[in-house]
């Protein structure tokens, strides 16, 4: 991987990428892209539809190179739904998730002919609502059940443990859901996500294994051949540590295949919503560094990219890490002696820090500081705090010294845009 950091960074000095504002970009090896897709598609039946998470990546051209490798896109919120139609996505491949649909955010959603997962039993009954009212058609539906398993490492990212905000509690509402089944034909589908970073694949497993088991009940109540899909969601780690090791999509399909074989058995569309695990180690961010202080014997870096890009990196910084490399202005890698560091964002307050003493060649102003494994929750979750510019993304690949264009960079009159 170390190659590939290495040759974006030849590139961005080639192209003065950094000597433009706003002196910070992201870099995505599009050859890494590919390798991830190929091996999500090995990992699972050919059939299945890998529904990738907007919001973890939501970058447009992007999105239009995996929708032709034949990937979907799971979207949360209706702008997110529009931009995966926009981009070419076919409705077909899209899933609908959200606890807070909107009655005229899933009418156009059904309206779409898109997958729709109700989040809760009222929501169920406000699609049964809009479809009385519209007439029979085509429709695709599941419910997403929370299977109250446990919390993983990060409790924030969690969602399938008791009192999740997410999904219809087994313990509570099973028997209204069962009762909704029963009602509405219409509703077909099961949907499963017990988290993000830091979930297990045993929890993972787990998870699935306490829905399957809800299916056993419906379609003995209902009938077999009543569910036609089958979400498993998302939720494998990335590695974010210099000699981590995360699971392949490999090892997840292995696990499933021991403990749930009936995943795979049964005449349903299964569907998965990775993002972490495909996007977060194919890109690198780097920034220009402004700026050198020493403060009370500490060595401190100021850049261009702070907790505007990478909150959860700022406020925990003992969960959400990453791997920073320094390189001189030539594009090379620093070494020599190592100092410990703080890398500082731009923002007003003494928490936008990107690492925290850091041991590193001592960084000098004018240096390129690397940041490891951005590829999926960082510029989704660009903060408008202090109306900083968000920075360009390029791609690059290995047959090409070139670098490859994916979204400009705002400027300040797209900025003030935001505030009217």
């Amino acid at each position: 991987m170390k190659d590939g950091q290495e040759r974006m960074v030849g590139a961005a000095v080639a192209e003065g990428v950094l000597d433009r504002a706003p002196h910070a970009a992201l870099f995505y090896d599009l050859d890494r892209v590919a390798r991830r897709i190929e091996e999500l598609r090995a990992a699972f039946p050919s059939g299945t539809l890998h529904a990738l998470a907007v919001k973890a990546c939501p970058i447009a051209e992007l999105l239009r190179r995996t929708t032709a490798m034949g990937c979907g896109a799971e979207v949360a919120s209706l702008a997110e739904l529009r931009h995966a139609l926009r981009v070419g996505i076919p409705p077909g491949r899209i899933v609908f998730d959200s606890p807070a649909k909107t009655e005229d955010e899933l009418r156009f959603a059904l309206e779409q002919s898109v997958h729709v997962n109700a989040d809760s039993l009222q929501e169920i009954d406000r699609i049964g609502g809009i479809l009385r009212a519209r007439g029979d058609g085509p429709v695709s539906i599941g419910v997403r059940v929370n299977p109250e398993v446990r919390a993983g490492s990060i409790e924030s990212s969690s969602t399938g443990m008791a009192g999740s905000k997410f999904g219809v509690s087994l313990h509570d509402d099973e028997a209204g859901l069962l009762e909704r089944f029963e009602t509405f034909p219409w509703l077909r589908g099961l949907h499963v996500h017990v988290g993000s970073q830091g979930c297990s694949l045993d929890l993972l497993v787990d998870g699935v294994g306490r829905v399957l088991e809800l299916a056993d009940r419906i379609e003995r109540l209902c009938g077999a051949g009543r569910l036609r899909t089958f979400d498993l969601g998302g939720g494998l780690s990335a590695a974010y540590q210099p000699g981590e090791v995360a699971p392949g999509f490999d090892d997840y399909a292995n696990l499933l295949h021991d403990r749930a074989p009936r995943l795979f058995a049964e005449d349903w569309q299964l569907i998965t919503e990775f993002g972490r695990a495909v996007w977060a180690s194919s890109a690198i961010a780097l920034t220009r560094v402004e700026y050198t202080k020493t403060s009370h014997g500490r060595q401190i870096a100021i850049g261009h990219l702070g907790a505007d890009m990478f909150p959860r990196t700022a406020y925990l910084p003992d969960v959400w890490p990453h791997e920073v490399r320094v390189f001189g202005r030539d594009g090379r890698p620093k070494g020599g002696q190592t100092v410990e560091q703080d890398i500082a964002g731009p923002l007003c307050f003494s928490g936008d820090l990107v690492a925290r003493g850091r041991p590193l060649p001592l960084i000098e102003p004018g240096d390129i500081v690397l940041v490891a494994d951005v590829g999926a929750y960082t510029l989704s979750m660009w903060s408008r705090y202090n109306s900083r510019v968000s920075p360009p993304v390029y791609g690059s690949t290995h047959d090409s010294p070139d670098l490859i264009p994916l979204r400009r960079g705002e400027d300040v009159d797209r900025v003030l845009d935001f505030w009217e």
